[in-house]
């Protein structure tokens, strides 16, 4: 096979110390790599301190402009065979200029999470309305995040609860998308030799992007209805709250005498996981599958957290600690869990094992390029077979290509004026 050239547009630059999509954006990049495809990462988005040095890998960096010319010249003269979108947004607002100029690439969609999913939830929240799933089906979003998975050759999918979305609730053709949780390295007895024990464990602790609304709510719901009973038990403890970007709301719920910390930004987020007792997570909308808590496992951290938490990370195996959706029962299991040391050895285990079955990187690896590989051969039938994915490059997709044009031409005017 010639050399497979992949071109990944991003939403931003990639960022694994500041939140779960950074990782994962990551360990993606390096998967290419590891099978000898050259990279190139473009975005739109501006560099920030925090960013992860990807010429430091071999991977080439690009800054592109959105609603201009002058990517259609940048992509033509990559020619690359693969092109990833990270998030339907940016597929919206790239696809058209990718399948124009280089229509013979492979287009893949790397969704993150399910957008509509994780707005849908928070707007039931918001509402004190339960979620459904048939509400899905009436969100505008949700049409626009399907109708560039039905764009796209390949749509990578993270959990296995939005697979089951798919198929059952949108009705997706299984041959568009390809589950790919995040890759991990298995937990051996070696790595678990290494971390501490249960008696050189201290602290609760939350970990999470702050730009990103579920953990925003999470640690307000920490503040309000976990902490107090925890504390009430256990008034030495201390919950520290860790995460990029917090914002002046979070800032405020610092309070030492209470033992609400709040730590902010830490780049080797790691370390702090492997000191502490147990990860805190009362999330209560969202998306997914959830960073903090396959940091916790891979830490040996138990964690409780709750079924919005938990979902689509760990098949029917056993959690490394709890799920619990009543506030009042997940403050008692959190103290159960600091104070128990043959459940916390146990839950640890759990953790373990959900990471060696479900996320051991070689394991998934192997299947995903075997996927790229076969579609790359197929990929005239595989698009004919795509009847819907047609329609909306022809009807659809004209929408966004014209705007976007409309957008480009009034710049130009601008610059004239």
């Amino acid at each position: 096979m010639n050399l497979q050239k992949v071109l990944i547009i991003g939403a931003v630059w990639v960022e694994p110390n500041s939140s779960a999509a950074g990782s994962r954006m990551l360990q993606l990049i390096q998967l290419f790599l590891e099978n000898n495809y050259k990279v190139t990462f473009a975005t739109t988005a501006s560099k920030t301190e925090k960013a992860f040095a990807l010429k430091a890998i071999g991977v080439e960096e690009q800054t592109i402009q959105l609603n201009d010319i002058s990517f259609n010249d940048f992509v033509k003269e990559i020619n690359p065979t693969i092109v990833v979108f990270d998030r339907f947004m940016i597929e919206e607002q790239f696809g058209w200029r990718v399948a124009e100029n280089c229509p013979a690439a492979l287009r893949i969609l790397d969704t993150e999470d399910l957008h509509s999913l994780r707005k849908v939830r928070h707007e039931a929240i918001k509402k004190q309305k339960d979620f459904r799933t048939k509400d899905l089906l009436n969100s505008a979003i949700a049409k626009r995040e399907i109708a560039s998975i039905l764009r796209c050759d390949v749509s990578l999918i993270i959990s296995s609860y939005e697979i089951k979305l798919l198929k059952e609730v949108f009705k997706i053709d299984p041959k568009l998308f390809c589950y790919l949780p995040f890759l991990l390295d298995k937990i051996d007895k070696k790595r678990t030799r290494q971390w501490k024990l249960f008696e050189e464990r201290n602290h609760f602790v939350f970990v999470g992007n702050f730009l990103h609304a579920p953990n925003v709510d999470a640690v307000l719901q920490l503040k309000k209805h976990v902490w107090k009973p925890i504390r009430k038990q256990l008034p030495k403890a201390e919950i520290h709250i860790y995460g990029a970007y917090p914002t002046q709301q979070i800032l405020e719920l610092h309070n030492e005498k209470e033992g609400f910390v709040l730590k902010g930004f830490v780049k080797e987020i790691q370390e702090v996981v492997l000191n502490a007792k147990v990860v805190l997570a009362p999330l209560r909308f969202g998306a997914g599958i959830k960073g903090k808590l396959t940091e916790a496992m891979l830490c040996g951290t138990p964690s409780v957290t709750t079924t919005i938490g938990a979902e689509g990370m760990h098949n029917d195996l056993p959690w490394n600690g709890f799920i619990e959706d009543d506030f009042e029962r997940f403050a008692e299991k959190a103290v159960q869990l600091f104070t128990n040391k043959d459940l916390w050895n146990a839950s640890q285990q759990n953790g373990v094992e959900i990471i060696n079955a479900i996320y051991d990187k070689e394991k998934l690896s192997i299947p995903f390029i075997r996927k790229i590989e076969k579609t790359q051969e197929n990929l005239e039938s595989h698009r004919q077979q795509n009847f819907l994915g047609s329609m909306l490059h022809h009807q659809s997709l004209q929408a966004t290509k014209y705007l976007s044009k409309w957008i480009e031409a009034k710049n130009k005017n601008i610059i004239k004026n």
